[in-house]
Protein backbone atom coordinates (compact mmCIF):
# COMPACT_ATOMS: atom_id res chain seq x y z
CA UNK A 1 0.00 0.00 0.00
CA UNK A 2 1.58 3.59 -1.13
CA UNK A 3 1.69 6.75 1.30
CA UNK A 4 -1.85 7.87 -0.82
CA UNK A 5 -3.69 5.12 0.07
CA UNK A 6 -2.01 4.97 3.51
CA UNK A 7 -3.09 8.22 4.55
CA UNK A 8 -6.79 7.52 2.88
CA UNK A 9 -7.34 4.56 5.04
CA UNK A 10 -5.70 6.75 7.89
CA UNK A 11 -8.54 9.36 7.75
CA UNK A 12 -11.18 6.46 7.37
CA UNK A 13 -10.26 4.45 10.83
CA UNK A 14 -10.53 8.30 12.31
CA UNK A 15 -13.63 9.19 11.26
CA UNK A 16 -15.27 5.83 11.75
CA UNK A 17 -13.43 5.58 15.09
CA UNK A 18 -14.44 9.49 16.64
CA UNK A 19 -18.13 8.56 14.61
CA UNK A 20 -18.45 5.38 16.93
CA UNK A 21 -17.23 7.07 19.81
CA UNK A 22 -19.67 10.00 19.82
CA UNK A 23 -22.47 8.00 18.89
CA UNK A 24 -22.15 5.22 21.67
CA UNK A 25 -20.95 8.71 24.38
CA UNK A 26 -23.93 11.05 23.08
CA UNK A 27 -26.21 9.05 21.28
CA UNK A 28 -26.71 8.23 17.52
CA UNK A 29 -29.60 11.09 16.66
CA UNK A 30 -27.74 13.74 18.83
CA UNK A 31 -24.31 13.61 16.51
CA UNK A 32 -24.22 15.21 13.40
CA UNK A 33 -21.96 14.76 10.75
CA UNK A 34 -20.20 18.30 11.28
CA UNK A 35 -19.60 17.00 15.05
CA UNK A 36 -18.01 13.80 13.53
CA UNK A 37 -15.94 15.66 11.25
CA UNK A 38 -14.45 18.14 13.56
CA UNK A 39 -13.36 15.28 16.36
CA UNK A 40 -11.87 13.71 13.40
CA UNK A 41 -10.22 17.26 12.54
CA UNK A 42 -11.41 16.93 8.84
CA UNK A 43 -13.79 19.15 7.02
CA UNK A 44 -17.74 17.74 6.14
CA UNK A 45 -16.69 17.40 2.49
CA UNK A 46 -13.38 14.96 3.38
CA UNK A 47 -15.77 13.15 5.41
CA UNK A 48 -17.93 12.53 3.01
CA UNK A 49 -15.25 11.36 0.40
CA UNK A 50 -14.95 8.68 2.64
CA UNK A 51 -18.52 8.16 3.76
CA UNK A 52 -22.04 8.17 1.83
CA UNK A 53 -23.44 8.95 4.91
CA UNK A 54 -24.08 8.89 8.60
CA UNK A 55 -25.17 5.60 9.11
CA UNK A 56 -22.01 4.33 6.81
CA UNK A 57 -19.88 5.62 9.35
CA UNK A 58 -20.83 2.55 11.64
CA UNK A 59 -20.40 0.07 9.05
CA UNK A 60 -16.73 -0.19 7.91
CA UNK A 61 -16.41 -3.66 7.11
CA UNK A 62 -18.55 -4.57 4.20
CA UNK A 63 -16.29 -6.15 1.82
CA UNK A 64 -14.30 -8.25 4.47
CA UNK A 65 -18.23 -9.79 5.49
CA UNK A 66 -18.94 -9.94 1.63
CA UNK A 67 -15.26 -12.07 1.05
CA UNK A 68 -16.62 -14.17 4.41
CA UNK A 69 -19.54 -14.82 2.93
CA UNK A 70 -18.66 -16.13 -0.29
CA UNK A 71 -15.19 -17.92 1.27
CA UNK A 72 -17.72 -19.67 3.91
CA UNK A 73 -18.99 -22.13 0.29
CA UNK A 74 -16.13 -22.29 -1.35
CA UNK A 75 -13.50 -22.68 1.37
CA UNK A 76 -15.71 -25.22 3.33
CA UNK A 77 -13.79 -28.55 4.04
CA UNK A 78 -15.25 -31.08 1.21
CA UNK A 79 -18.26 -32.90 2.24
CA UNK A 80 -19.69 -30.19 4.25
CA UNK A 81 -22.82 -29.19 2.75
CA UNK A 82 -23.59 -25.42 1.82
CA UNK A 83 -26.24 -24.76 4.34
CA UNK A 84 -23.99 -26.03 7.16
CA UNK A 85 -20.88 -23.99 6.45
CA UNK A 86 -23.19 -20.50 6.11
CA UNK A 87 -25.19 -21.70 9.62
CA UNK A 88 -21.29 -21.81 11.10
CA UNK A 89 -20.37 -18.37 9.28
CA UNK A 90 -23.64 -16.88 10.41
CA UNK A 91 -22.64 -18.24 14.06
CA UNK A 92 -19.16 -17.43 14.28
CA UNK A 93 -19.46 -13.91 12.58
CA UNK A 94 -23.10 -12.81 14.01
CA UNK A 95 -24.38 -14.94 16.94
CA UNK A 96 -21.27 -15.10 19.10
CA UNK A 97 -19.80 -11.94 17.84
CA UNK A 98 -23.03 -10.64 19.72
CA UNK A 99 -21.87 -12.31 22.84
CA UNK A 100 -19.07 -10.73 23.63
CA UNK A 101 -19.17 -8.29 26.11
CA UNK A 102 -16.67 -5.50 24.23
CA UNK A 103 -18.89 -5.46 21.32
CA UNK A 104 -22.26 -5.10 23.31
CA UNK A 105 -22.26 -1.41 23.34
CA UNK A 106 -21.88 -1.36 20.20
CA UNK A 107 -24.60 -3.47 19.00
CA UNK A 108 -27.21 -1.54 21.87
CA UNK A 109 -26.14 1.40 19.63
CA UNK A 110 -27.50 -0.56 16.50
CA UNK A 111 -30.44 -1.77 18.45
CA UNK A 112 -31.61 1.39 20.10
CA UNK A 113 -31.20 2.81 16.59
CA UNK A 114 -34.02 2.09 14.00
CA UNK A 115 -32.35 4.17 11.05
CA UNK A 116 -29.05 1.97 12.27
CA UNK A 117 -31.04 -0.91 12.45
CA UNK A 118 -32.43 -0.35 9.50
CA UNK A 119 -29.02 0.37 7.63
CA UNK A 120 -27.72 -2.94 9.28
CA UNK A 121 -30.12 -5.01 7.57
CA UNK A 122 -29.55 -3.83 4.20
CA UNK A 123 -26.19 -3.92 4.05
CA UNK A 124 -26.15 -7.45 5.18
CA UNK A 125 -29.03 -8.22 2.67
CA UNK A 126 -27.23 -6.70 0.02
CA UNK A 127 -24.18 -9.82 -0.12
CA UNK A 128 -27.73 -11.59 -1.10
CA UNK A 129 -26.44 -11.51 -4.84
CA UNK A 130 -22.85 -12.50 -4.62
CA UNK A 131 -23.97 -15.13 -2.38
CA UNK A 132 -26.29 -16.87 -4.38
CA UNK A 133 -23.68 -16.61 -7.29
CA UNK A 134 -21.16 -18.42 -5.49
CA UNK A 135 -23.50 -21.54 -4.22
CA UNK A 136 -24.80 -21.71 -7.79
CA UNK A 137 -21.02 -21.86 -9.03
CA UNK A 138 -20.68 -24.03 -6.55
CA UNK A 139 -23.21 -26.78 -7.77
CA UNK A 140 -22.69 -25.91 -11.25
CA UNK A 141 -26.02 -23.76 -11.61
CA UNK A 142 -26.82 -20.81 -13.70
CA UNK A 143 -25.68 -17.66 -11.82
CA UNK A 144 -29.26 -16.75 -11.53
CA UNK A 145 -30.50 -20.30 -9.90
CA UNK A 146 -34.07 -19.46 -8.13
CA UNK A 147 -33.02 -22.17 -5.66
CA UNK A 148 -29.34 -20.51 -5.13
CA UNK A 149 -30.98 -16.99 -4.46
CA UNK A 150 -33.63 -18.69 -2.28
CA UNK A 151 -30.48 -19.95 0.12
CA UNK A 152 -28.97 -17.43 -0.07
CA UNK A 153 -32.12 -14.93 0.88
CA UNK A 154 -33.11 -17.03 3.50
CA UNK A 155 -29.60 -17.79 5.65
CA UNK A 156 -28.73 -14.04 5.38
CA UNK A 157 -32.27 -13.35 6.92
CA UNK A 158 -31.73 -15.76 9.63
CA UNK A 159 -29.50 -12.54 11.13
CA UNK A 160 -32.75 -10.38 10.98
CA UNK A 161 -34.93 -13.73 12.42
CA UNK A 162 -32.41 -13.74 15.85
CA UNK A 163 -32.79 -10.53 16.73
CA UNK A 164 -34.55 -9.92 19.88
CA UNK A 165 -34.61 -13.69 20.61
CA UNK A 166 -33.79 -15.19 24.19
CA UNK A 167 -31.62 -17.79 22.82
CA UNK A 168 -30.35 -16.41 19.50
CA UNK A 169 -28.02 -18.98 18.77
CA UNK A 170 -30.49 -21.71 18.85
CA UNK A 171 -32.90 -19.42 16.61
CA UNK A 172 -30.21 -19.72 13.25
CA UNK A 173 -30.13 -23.40 14.57
CA UNK A 174 -33.29 -24.19 13.85
CA UNK A 175 -33.47 -21.88 10.90
CA UNK A 176 -30.77 -23.28 9.67
CA UNK A 177 -31.83 -27.06 9.99
CA UNK A 178 -35.17 -26.16 7.89
CA UNK A 179 -32.68 -24.68 5.17
CA UNK A 180 -30.65 -27.82 5.12
CA UNK A 181 -33.64 -30.44 4.75
CA UNK A 182 -35.30 -27.77 2.10
CA UNK A 183 -31.83 -27.49 0.13
CA UNK A 184 -31.04 -31.52 0.26
CA UNK A 185 -35.02 -32.05 -0.91
CA UNK A 186 -33.87 -29.32 -3.76
CA UNK A 187 -30.56 -30.71 -4.62
CA UNK A 188 -31.59 -34.03 -4.82
CA UNK A 189 -34.39 -33.46 -7.37
CA UNK A 190 -32.11 -31.21 -9.72
CA UNK A 191 -29.71 -34.18 -9.47
CA UNK A 192 -32.68 -37.05 -10.58
CA UNK A 193 -33.84 -34.67 -12.99
CA UNK A 194 -30.21 -34.63 -14.63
Amino acid sequence: MGRRERKKAATRKALADAALELFLERGYDQVSIKDVAEAADVSTTTLFKHFSGKEALVFDEEAEIEAGLVAAVRERPPGRPIPAALRDYVLLARIDAAADPGFAPFLKLIDDTPALRDYAHRIWMRHETALAHAIAEDIGAPEDDTTCAALAHFALETVNLARGQADPRRTVQHAFDLLDRGWQAATHNRTAAD
